[in-house]
């Protein structure tokens, strides 16, 4: 743990020392901001609630995750340092592990920063605080989800618009495996069972789960499983580039 700490310490330092954090704080912040407002409607609704933000959570997270991804192994391999890190006394494990939990702090942080958003509905009126705390716990837990994914396309390449592309198209796939329209696609050829089996990848179905307040097991443990393994593979690549 000692090591993971010290990756931990190293990585989440390095995202605040150059401008390219504070501008993708901003960037999430806005867009939540002017989605939640103009697009969602918030005013217009009538209801001290936080739906309209969180409903649009999946789809900023497509494209920002990747972008805090795609950097994890991918600049590592460009530059070389790569091979300076893996000969210290630390295994690859530890080093997915930190980088994982740096990057994914850096997302909670970011989503914390749009805690106004919760006093201004909290001013409005009188909404279930309950079900906006579950929210915002069911886009961290997806937040990391979309980060695990991220990492192991970064740790395919070394081109950080590819890792970026890698790691769009897993997240898109897993997000989209639920949607009524995919379905009705898969059940065309695969037997009810695979394509039930299919659906329960979807990040969509358990994010809005949680998000209604419902904090099912199931969903609690889709998350944290696709974590593990998505760490679990990242560790396997990393390896597997350090023995070449």
């Amino acid at each position: 743990m000692h090591h993971v700490r010290v990756i931990f310490k190293r990585e989440l330092a390095a995202y605040f020392a150059s401008p390219v954090a504070y501008v993708f704080i901003v960037i999430f912040v806005a867009l939540a901001g002017g989605l939640t407002f103009h697009v969602g409607g918030l005013f217009e609704r009538g209801e001290a609630d936080l739906r309209p933000f969180f409903q649009f959570h999946p789809w900023l997270y497509l494209l920002l995750v990747p972008a805090v991804g795609m950097r994890l192994w991918a600049e590592e391999r460009k530059s070389g340092t790569i091979e300076l890190l893996m000969t210290l006394p630390i295994r690859p494990a530890e080093a997915v592990i930190g980088k994982f939990l740096a990057a994914w702090t850096f997302l909670g942080l970011t989503l914390a920063l749009t805690f106004p958003l919760w006093i201004t509905v909290n001013v409005l009126g009188r909404p279930d605080n309950g079900v906006i705390l579950a929210a915002y716990l069911g886009s961290w837990l997806m937040a990391g989800g979309f980060l695990a994914l991220s990492g192991i396309a970064s740790a395919l390449t070394r081109n950080q618009v590819v890792a970026f592309i890698l790691g769009a198209t897993l997240s898109f796939v897993f997000m989209m495996s639920g949607v009524d329209l995919v379905q009705s696609l898969v059940r065309g050829w695969l037997p009810p069972v695979l394509a039930e089996t299919i659906a329960g990848f979807s990040f969509l179905s358990h994010f809005n789960a949680i998000a209604q307040g419902v904090i099912d097991l199931r969903s609690l443990v889709f998350f944290a499983s696709l974590i593990v393994a998505g760490l679990f593979i990242n560790t396997i690549v990393v390896e597997r580039g350090k023995g070449a």
